[in-house]
């Protein structure tokens, strides 16, 4: 730890997604898109369905990702030693992906209000990839934050009873 001008000491680990900035942000991305579309309605094109498949992929390596760093972080039996710089990228991919679902998954919620109460058949065609939005948004939501407690340090204590190997040590 550094100290800085102020005498303040500073932390330089990185902490855990807070979910109040998830829902913060979810909510400020819903409003904007809301009042986009109430304001730009007649000229707003389509929604399209590629960001839903993109975002459902990643949502999907993403926890695949986090199942894998998981058992390697805690060692299990027959997982690989994991590289700590990759560990490191992992989390920051995660922390990244959370805020982008939760924007994006708050962008197409203030849409599909705004949808919903719409008696046309444009929203009416927009309400399933709206909609998909949402959900594939929240699936990435959940799977980020499981890959960034994936990449967490086990206990001193678990790592004080291995060996340098990672195997557990005897006890006498």
């Amino acid at each position: 730890m550094s100290n800085n001008p102020g005498g303040q000491r500073t932390d330089p680990s990185m902490r855990p997604t807070s979910i109040s900035v998830l829902i913060v942000a979810g909510l400020v991305a819903a409003a904007v898109g809301w009042l986009l579309l109430s304001f730009f309605y007649n000229d707003w094109p389509p929604p399209p369905w590629l960001p839903v498949v993109v975002i459902a992929v990643l949502a999907i390596a993403e926890a695949f990702l986090a199942q894998n760093t998981a058992a390697r972080v805690q060692r299990r039996p027959g997982a690989p030693r994991v590289e700590p710089l990759a560990v490191a990228r992992y989390a920051v991919l995660a922390k990244a992906s959370s805020l982008a679902g939760a924007l994006y998954a708050g962008y197409c919620a203030g849409l599909l209000v705004f949808y919903a109460f719409e008696p046309t058949k444009f929203a009416r065609d927009a309400v399933p990839a709206v909609g998909g939005g949402v959900i594939a948004s929240a699936a990435l939501i959940a799977a980020a934050l499981w890959l960034e407690r994936s990449c967490r340090v086990p206990d001193q204590r678990d790592r004080e009873d291995e060996d340098d190997s990672g195997k557990p040590r005897k006890r006498m």
